[in-house]
């Protein structure tokens, strides 16, 4: 789960700002040492229905993890800590980041949040697909570093149907709402950056095309490749194409 709003883009180390890139395209994670996992970024205005999607996503395919954030924010309610996120206390948050531990972090109204980069790499080496919930400055950040990760952008099918969800749900005042909905211009503006885009209009036609995206991103040529080596041994696939054959 990452309730975050959109924040400034910071180089997971401490230093200074990344710059921003679009994701890429094409073949271009078919490398030798790819990882049989995936990994899907899933990035939405507040209050399109990302969270609620994912976690029906999650439901229905227990083989895939959710990513959980590190942040120094004090538990809400029914918050459990290592499912919702890692709570942790600044002393150790900064001490993480120093080490390198974050693919991303930001400095959200005074809480920090971060993204354990060691946490990920492990788990897609070991051939678990992961979903991570974020904003799309730390989506752009997490492409950088895994250019085979999977970005997926979740749109309301209005403006007006997403401000209607954010006050049918009651968290937020008025003047919240109205900054929410400023943040979601400038979000669905970074929409091209993603290689899908779901309209949330239908529920369960948006969790099928998730659930979609995330079978035909399994049979990826480096992903099959990496979760079914011994078989293209066999079967003599090359790791490249070869020229002349046909």
């Amino acid at each position: 789960m990452n309730d975050r709003p959109p924040s400034p883009t910071t180089d997971p180390s401490g230093g200074a700002p990344l710059p921003l890139a679009a994701s890429p395209r094409g073949n271009a994670d078919a490398t030798a040492g790819a990882s049989a996992g995936s990994l899907f970024v899933v990035v939405a205005p507040s209050g399109a229905g990302k969270t609620t999607l994912v976690r029906a996503l999650l439901e229905q395919r227990p083989g895939i993890e959710l990513s959980v954030s590190c942040t120094t924010r004090a538990p809400r309610a029914g918050e459990r800590d290592g499912v919702d996120y890692r709570f942790v206390d600044r002393a150790e948050f900064e001490r993480l980041r120093s080490a390198g531990e974050f693919l991303e972090w930001a400095e959200v109204h005074g809480n920090l949040y971060g993204t354990s980069r060691r946490w990920i790499a492990a788990r897609l080496a070991e051939g678990r697909d992961i979903v991570l919930e974020i904003d799309w400055q730390g989506a752009l950040q997490v492409q950088a570093i895994f250019p085979d990760a999977i970005g997926v952008f979740i749109a309301p099918p209005s403006m007006q149907a997403l401000r209607e969800r954010l006050e049918r749900r009651g968290q937020d005042g008025a003047d919240v709402i109205e900054r929410r909905m400023l943040a979601a211009r400038e979000e669905l503006a970074q929409a091209p950056a993603f290689q899908y885009v779901i309209i949330n209009q239908e529920f369960r036609t948006a969790l099928q095309q998730l659930s979609s995206i995330v079978d035909v991103a399994r049979l990826r040529f480096a992903k099959q490749r990496a979760r079914e080596r011994q078989l293209f041994d066999d079967l003599q696939i090359p790791r490249e194409p070869v020229a002349g054959v046909g």
